[in-house]
């Protein structure tokens, strides 16, 4: 099992963020693409309230399987132990799970863009996320190259953000009055 090491950032202005990226030499990996995710949990909320998740994306036509272990201390970066697989059906896997007893608990909705850079080692990578509660860039990889990038990006370590999308979305509700649900985007003639 690997364990994931990321920071998430928030994009105030998405133009410069994107124009940065290039003047670093990042270019993208994974064109822009529509993710829908759905978490899934037991009715208890046992996994949870274990610090655990397993999440069911979809994108590009294809299907990701993942679990995320329970954090490990790790400062002011997100380290989690992660497996993940691709599937070849990923409405036949929701249905395995449910079977199992498990349900979706939260979607979450975003357009993605994937950037690397080939001086940068492997397993190092930005996401480039616009959800409906705003757009952030996600570094992972090793501890070093995150500040360095995160400090090239101008950012400070006091910008790190660790909570998950769901987290963000929860505090996003509170500070907007809304009744947390799921983080989608409005879809006109469905409201």
């Amino acid at each position: 099992m690997r364990h994931e090491v990321e920071v998430k950032l928030p994009v105030a202005d998405r133009r410069a963020i994107r124009r940065r990226l290039v003047e670093l030499g990042f270019k993208p990996a994974v064109r822009r693409h529509f993710e829908r995710n759905s978490l899934l949990d037991f009715p208890d909320r046992r996994l949870r309230k274990e610090g655990c998740l397993v999440r069911l994306r979809y994108a590009g036509g294809k299907s990701l399987l993942t679990f995320k272990g329970r954090r490990v201390r790790s400062g002011r970066f997100k380290v989690r132990p992660e497996i993940e697989t691709r599937l070849t059906d990923g409405a036949l896997i929701l249905e395995i799970l449910e079977r199992l007893g498990l349900r979706v608990a939260f979607r979450y909705e975003k357009y993605r863009t994937i950037f690397r850079r080939a001086s940068d080692p492997g397993g190092t990578e930005i996401a480039y996320d616009e959800t409906p509660i705003g757009t952030y860039v996600e570094l992972e990889g090793p501890r070093r190259w995150i500040d360095q990038v995160a400090r090239q990006l101008g950012y400070r370590p006091a910008d790190y953000i660790t909570a998950s999308y769901g987290r963000l979305y929860l505090w996003w509700c509170e500070a907007h009055g809304r009744t947390p649900s799921h983080m989608v985007f409005a879809r006109p003639g469905l409201e």
